[in-house]
């Protein structure tokens, strides 16, 4: 055996239980998902909120201190009004890690805050499509659709986050303001 292949040996040996470890994390996360997701459709007010946090802190895990970091100043900054430096925080993670959905829906919503209506909805969208069972990004489009009158899509995008999370605050009041609306319409 040559120089050459003993080197990539030695490189396949140390990176391949790394690989293996990071597959595995991944599986379990998955696992972990699906099965809040399951115990979401079945559960009471009062569990639904425990399991929706349970959900909300792994999708919060980037795999990074440095990105778990900016993402909690980030929401800092948002809580504290300030949605600009919010949105550089929440844009930075983005430029690292383009697959973090939580970042992107992060600065959707600090877009949102901000009035900003169409940045919001492209990170939705973004949200959506690396995690298509984001209930807080379809609530939070339900919201800018209704904002903006669209209120046929709004009720669908509601109604697609209450088959992913039955008890989602506020969602099922929306969905029967909507209705109701639609309903003194036909009148």
């Amino acid at each position: 055996m040559g120089i050459r292949a003993t080197i990539l040996n030695r490189i396949v040996a140390a990176v391949l239980p790394l690989f293996l470890t990071c597959v595995a994390a991944l599986a379990q996360d998955s696992y972990k998902l699906d099965d809040l997701f399951t115990r979401l459709k079945v559960a009471g007010v009062e569990e639904a909120g425990r399991i929706e946090r349970e959900i909300w802190i792994e999708w919060s895990k980037s795999g990074s201190p440095a990105m778990d970091l900016l993402l909690q100043r980030g929401r800092d900054a948002m809580a504290m009004g300030d949605n600009k430096t919010a949105i550089d925080h929440f844009s930075a993670i983005i430029d690292y890690s383009p697959d973090f959905a939580e970042a992107w829906n992060a600065r959707a919503t600090a877009y949102f805050n901000a009035g900003d209506f169409g940045p919001s909805v492209a990170d939705i969208a973004q949200v959506l499509k690396l995690n298509p069972r984001h209930f807080g990004a379809l609530a939070g489009l339900g919201m800018i659709l209704e904002e903006t009158g669209n209120t046929d899509r709004a009720l669908d995008v509601y109604k697609a986050a209450l088959d992913l999370h039955p008890n989602l605050e506020g969602v099922s009041d929306a969905v029967k303001r909507l209705e109701t609306q639609d309903q003194g319409q036909e009148l």
